[in-house]
């Protein structure tokens, strides 16, 4: 399961105030121990899958992808990781995703075989890591509820609620992503993402400005319902 952290909205995590950036750790004799920052271009690759997990990552700005390409040759994209995310933590040796930058992106590397070390001379680190775990596992649990359970409309309802809580806590998200990229992650085709964005916008529950990656959400007591 690639490691997801969502550091805004997640009023259901009891420890959310931990999650908003990674302290500085050090080592035993107190010197800091930074991670390299690596500023990224639409599309590039960070990791693929099968790469040796040699470090785990930090979104500081932009948004990454993780993905997975499948037998058939489609794409599932396993999740979207926006800043203050923390990604790429593995149980085994080897990355399962492949993780790519939306657009410009900055992310921040620290080297897997440091993690024992630090998290163990700095709590506070220690806390965000297993924060992360726990978060990784709920937004699992809640994709595969949402691809194996819900309808499209009912999928993009909920895609779009997790989407304002996480970028902006208001009715106004400017999404990251493409239409692809949206129906690569909630298992649906792009004409279904667009017939279904199109009908909700024709019963007013969002607003499609001209800029087709903005949507105002105009009623979300309705898109709730559609979540529930």
């Amino acid at each position: 399961m690639q490691t997801v952290l969502a550091t805004s909205g997640l009023s259901h995590a009891p420890n959310a105030a931990l999650l908003r950036s990674i302290p500085t750790a050090r080592t035993a004799t107190g010197a800091p121990v930074l991670g390299t920052t690596r500023v990224l271009t639409k599309d590039e690759q960070i990791f693929a899958e099968g790469d040796r997990a040699a470090y785990f990552y930090k979104v500081v700005s932009g948004a990454i992808r993780t993905s997975k390409l499948l037998s058939d040759g489609r794409r599932q994209i396993d999740a979207f990781h926006l800043p203050g995310d923390i990604f790429g933590i593995e149980s085994g040796e080897e990355h399962r995703f492949t993780a790519e930058a939306l657009g410009t992106a900055t992310v921040v590397m620290y080297r897997r075989c440091s993690l024992e070390t630090l998290a163990a001379s700095d709590g506070a680190f220690a806390r965000q890591i297993v924060a992360a775990m726990m978060r990784s596992l709920e937004r699992a649990q809640h994709h595969m509820l949402l691809l194996g359970r819900k309808s499209a409309m009912e999928k993009i309802a909920t895609f779009l609620l997790d989407m304002a809580q996480r970028i902006a806590g208001d009715d106004h998200v400017d999404l990251p992503m493409s239409r692809t990229d949206i129906a690569d992650h909630l298992g649906l085709t792009v004409e279904t993402v667009s017939r279904s964005l199109t009908q909700m916008e024709r019963q007013g529950l969002i607003e499609l400005p001209a800029y087709r990656r903005t949507i105002m959400l105009r009623n979300k007591a309705a898109l709730r319902h559609l979540d529930a």
